[in-house]
């Protein structure tokens, strides 16, 4: 008589199943928050307390778009917690890659003349020389970032660690 193996079927929830109403209504709404939050702060919205010195282009604009919903599905795994939710184990990295991915899409749609930060750093020459050109590297760097934190957020939820908020 042979022995017959079965494989080991761990009793883990998907990622999908944990993506109740409450998380999609927070993703929506943070979703919302952010496109509207950016798009004003940045300039890309038209509106009369801040302005742009150069128009926004086509990268900073994709930025803007692509960074939105990511930044709305990670307000979303820190306010909507899954019903099966268990202590926190470990530390959590999605705070960090949160607020470095959110500030890298924001350096990379913003204005390069209006930003006072750079505008200190390089100069004037400098900004529109050095900084403009990279821009569009940094806006994909934040979306690799930010994708990446929601791939980690959404398994660490699966797995039913709950967020950490930092």
């Amino acid at each position: 008589m042979q022995p017959t193996f079965q494989p080991i079927v761990l009793d883990r929830p998907s990622i999908r199943s944990t993506l109740d109403r409450r998380f999609w209504v927070f993703a929506i709404l943070g979703t919302v928050a952010s496109l509207t939050l950016l798009g004003l702060v940045s300039a890309i919205i038209p509106n009369p307390v801040f302005a742009r010195m150069i128009p926004p282009d086509g990268p900073a604009i994709a930025v803007w778009i692509a960074s939105a919903p990511l930044m709305g599905i990670l307000i979303a795994t820190s306010l909507a917690e899954p019903a099966a939710a268990s202590a926190a184990t470990g530390r959590d990295l999605s705070g960090s890659g949160f607020t470095i991915g959110s500030l890298a899409a924001f350096f990379a749609m913003g204005c390069p003349l209006c930003n006072k930060i750079v505008l200190l750093a390089l100069g004037t020459t400098g900004a529109l020389n050095v900084f403009a050109p990279i821009q569009p590297l940094i806006g994909l760097g934040s979306l690799v970032l930010l994708a990446g934190t929601v791939v980690w957020s959404l398994r660490r939820r699966a797995t039913g660690c709950a967020v950490v908020a930092s």
